[in-house]
């Protein structure tokens, strides 16, 4: 590693620290960049993973207050979303570099997609306040095991289509549901990092420098992150994303 790649690393990881807190896509950022550095694609992806893992940890915590009275729905669906990680995770592992490298453009594509949509899912979840649904109903456990699959896969966007999910299984607040969202989003984070830290794939340097800067950047970056308009972040970071795809489509093999 040398001093430019891992200032690189450093910078990517508290501009990811701070996207992460206000609309997501951090990944979009750490990802390329550890490419950049001379990563391999399921070695990028994997240290990307670990080294944003205080970011969503952190999230968790800020939402301690909303996530009260969900005691229920939290001890129902955290288990369908430690499978779903673990499912997630070997799956990843197993997948040869070929592969994974042709299905990452449309990964990323998809994540651009979430991320652009992210306000609807939120209008859409704000509207429905009040509904009081609280039934944990087996398409909820399948919603969530199935966003725990993509987000141990590629973490980009998870926490909006957790939202997504949340959103039409619940009827509920939207802070309330944001709190359960990142509750449950650091529990397949932190599951999948368990499972990765195993695999001898994680660039141990590299992913020291992003858990440092991605905690500063959730923090201290976040409160100046969140003076920005957060949609001219989103439609930046997503044109950078979609921009990323398409060189990453040029230059398949």
């Amino acid at each position: 590693m040398t001093v430019a790649d891992a200032l690189l690393v450093i910078s990517a990881g508290l501009l990811a620290g701070a996207m992460n807190t206000v609309a997501g896509g951090g990944t979009l950022v750490t990802y390329p960049v550890l490419l950049l550095c001379g990563l391999p694609p399921i070695s990028a992806n994997i240290t990307s993973a670990v080294g944003l893992a205080p970011g969503y940890a952190g999230g968790a915590y800020a939402y301690r207050r909303e996530l009260r009275g969900q005691r229920r729905r939290h001890l129902a669906l955290g288990p369908t979303a430690i499978v779903g990680a673990i499912t997630g995770a070997a799956l990843l592992l197993v997948t040869p570099p070929g592969p994974f490298q042709t299905m990452v453009p449309f990964l990323v594509l998809a994540s651009c997609l979430l991320l652009l949509v992210q306000p609807v899912f939120a209008a859409a979840v704000a509207r429905r306040a009040g509904e009081g649904r609280d039934r944990v109903s087996l398409p909820a456990h399948a919603g969530i095991f199935l966003a725990s699959v993509y987000g141990a896969y590629f973490s980009a966007g998870l926490g909006v289509l957790m939202l997504a999910v949340l959103g039409i299984v619940f009827g509920d607040g939207l802070q309330r549901l944001n709190g359960l969202k990142s509750s449950l989003s650091g529990i397949v984070v932190l599951t999948a990092v368990m499972v990765y830290a195993a695999s001898g794939q994680v660039a141990v340097g590299y992913a020291a420098l992003l858990l440092v800067a991605s905690y500063l950047g959730g923090t201290a970056g976040g409160a100046v992150a969140r003076r920005l308009d957060p949609g001219v972040l989103r439609y930046t970071v997503s044109a950078l994303g979609i921009a990323l795809a398409v060189v990453l489509f040029l230059t398949r093999r």
